[in-house]
């Protein structure tokens, strides 16, 4: 019989990538879960990590036993939502969002959740892709509204992920420059034709993406500024900063003397969606991805 703790101890050392940071989140000494999870090798007969002077890696069985214990984590939770739905009479229901998507998409399709669904009682977790996706797969939130540029998904959904992905809507990114800017009145733009600008950006990945598109245009982007919000990036374009990279959902509220700039192809862009287990989803799960479905193909009248 395979120990539930054992498991979870496993999720925790897998997360952290060490023994120590594994136990101090888990208020445990090193030696407890050192023992911990070589009690569920033992059971095992079969090794879940390779130790090394750099810490810890999960071996392949390692690898399918953290699936496991995700799994595990996630019906324990909908099975705890279960119990407290029979003392209350209520559903709860638990959303992750980054702030640009969460604000476009979800008012409009919470009110119609809301309608349709007046007993549930909505949580609403602020909460980047990389957080976000494995909540869902520990279940400590229902669904997760989330994004990716090129390429999947960091972390899933796939196969073995545990997570399902229902797309939702592309996002380009435009080219924030204030209104007198000599480039400021073309229909697109090369981001070649700005190697010589100085940027500010309103997220992280943002810049990892930039960087990535200026190196193919053969240029090495100078920073005047990062920050982890569009609005205030774009205000310090207006400033006279520098120019921005900005998904076009992040393009309102609008402010003065800025202009949006398309770029030509190969354009970068996000792709929006909703993360979920790959499990039969209860009615307000439902609901709620068909409301946002219905949002994002008609963002306007959000």
């Amino acid at each position: 019989m395979i120990d539930v703790q054992r498991l979870r101890v496993l999720r925790m050392v897998a997360e952290h990538g060490s023994f120590n940071q594994a136990a101090q989140a888990l208020h445990l000494t090193p030696s407890a879960v050192s023992q911990q999870v070589a009690a569920l090798e033992r059971s095992l007969g079969a090794q879940v990590v390779a130790r090394s002077t750099r810490g810890v890696t999960l071996t392949p069985a390692g690898r399918i036993m953290v699936g496991a214990a995700e799994s595990v984590a996630a019906e324990l939770a909908q099975a705890k939502q279960q119990v407290d739905r029979l003392g209350s009479g209520r559903t709860q229901l638990t959303i992750a969002t980054f702030t640009s998507g969460g604000r476009l998409l979800l008012p409009g399709a919470v009110a119609r959740l809301t309608t349709a669904h007046p007993d549930t009682v909505i949580h609403v977790r602020e909460s980047e892709p990389e957080d976000s996706l494995p909540l869902v797969r520990q279940g400590a939130v229902d669904l997760a509204l989330a994004y990716h540029f090129d390429g999947p998904l960091p972390g899933g959904p796939g196969p073995n992920s545990g997570l399902a992905w229902t797309a939702l809507l592309d996002d380009p990114l435009h080219v924030v420059l204030p209104e007198g800017h000599a480039l400021a009145g073309r229909e697109a733009l090369d981001l070649a034709e700005l190697a010589d600008e100085p940027w500010v950006l309103g997220c992280l990945k943002t810049e990892t993406y930039l960087r990535r598109y200026a190196d193919h245009a053969g240029f090495a982007p100078e920073l005047r500024g990062t920050t982890t919000d569009y609005f205030f990036a774009r205000s310090l374009v207006a400033a006279g900063m520098g120019i921005s990279l900005v998904p076009s959902i992040a393009l309102t509220p609008r402010i003065a003397g800025l202009r949006a700039v398309p770029i030509a192809s190969p354009t970068p862009t996000r792709h929006l969606g909703v993360a979920t287990r790959h499990r039969r989803h209860h009615p307000q799960v439902r609901t709620l991805i068909q409301a946002l479905q219905e949002q994002a193909a008609a963002p306007d009248e959000t």
